[in-house]
């Protein structure tokens, strides 16, 4: 049996990851989130938030018993909270771009990003991911997702009673990101989208800056509610945010405007 939902504490890392240097960036994120110790329930930081979005995968990437790894136990241990956000990681041949979902209590989940950014040649160099995940937290499902994943509303949509009965897939959607301002008004846009089209609170964390690149970030992360009307918008300077999403209000609307009875059947093919 599922437990409660409760209100959730979510809070946003918006930072400047520093360009190929883990260290460094354990350093500099794990200031900014030891801020939040005992007062949130989940933190999110960036996509490769220990190197930067980058095609150096070899150079930068670890294994899941790596320093990286290690250091995010501790973190979300110390902080009394989930900790989530990308790295380059090593699984034997291959890199993949990994989410991972750490607990406070050490245990965790991993979601490979599905979708690569051929532009940037991503899938080049990284292997896609082929499951879903779906964690809980608080009673809430959640369905955390990577960058480019945010343009295929297919591999996000959420349905009623498919993955476990009388419930909706999931009752948060986040995405974290290394998403250039050259497009931030597609990553504005379509986070309010995926928010609407499947009833749901939507939360979006990009970085701010410039990259190895000289790409430059505008941040511009965001938690919508399920109507897409903004919670908190933050612009592009580094920042830490957090903000309490309300049950009550997310099944109200669900039953008030159950746009998912009308949803079409449909099947994913890997």
């Amino acid at each position: 049996m599922s437990e409660p939902i409760r209100p959730l504490r979510v809070s946003l890392v918006q930072g400047d990851t520093r360009w190929h240097d883990a260290a460094a960036n354990r350093s500099y994120y794990g200031d900014l989130v030891h801020r939040l110790r005992g007062s949130t329930d989940l933190i999110v930081l960036p996509e490769t938030f220990t190197s930067g979005f980058t095609n150096e995968t070899l150079a930068n990437a670890e294994t899941m018993d790596g320093e990286n790894l290690r250091w995010l136990r501790a973190l979300a241990a110390d902080v009394g909270a989930v900790v989530t956000g990308s790295l380059v990681t090593r699984v034997g041949e291959k890199c993949v771009n990994r989410l991972v979902w750490m607990r406070p209590d050490g245990s965790r989940a991993v979601y490979d990003k599905r979708h690569l950014f051929r532009m940037a040649r991503e899938h080049e160099r990284y292997a896609a991911g082929e499951q879903r995940l779906i964690v809980e937290l608080n009673g809430w499902r959640i369905c955390p997702l990577v960058c480019y994943d945010l343009r295929f509303p297919v591999w996000i949509r959420n349905r009623y009673g498919k993955s476990v009965a009388d419930r909706f897939d999931y009752d948060l959607v986040l995405f974290v990101a290394n998403w250039p301002s050259a497009r931030r008004y597609a990553w504005q846009t379509l986070l309010r989208a995926r928010a609407i089209e499947n009833l749901s609170y939507c939360v979006g964390v990009n970085r701010v800056g410039t990259d190895g690149n000289g790409l430059p970030y505008a941040g511009d992360s965001a938690v919508l509610d399920f109507l897409g009307q903004p919670l908190v918008e933050l612009g592009a300077a580094e920042i830490v945010v957090t903000v309490t999403l309300d049950p009550a209000a997310l099944a109200a609307h669900r039953e008030r405007f159950p746009a998912w009875m009308d949803a079409d059947v449909f099947e994913i093919e890997a």
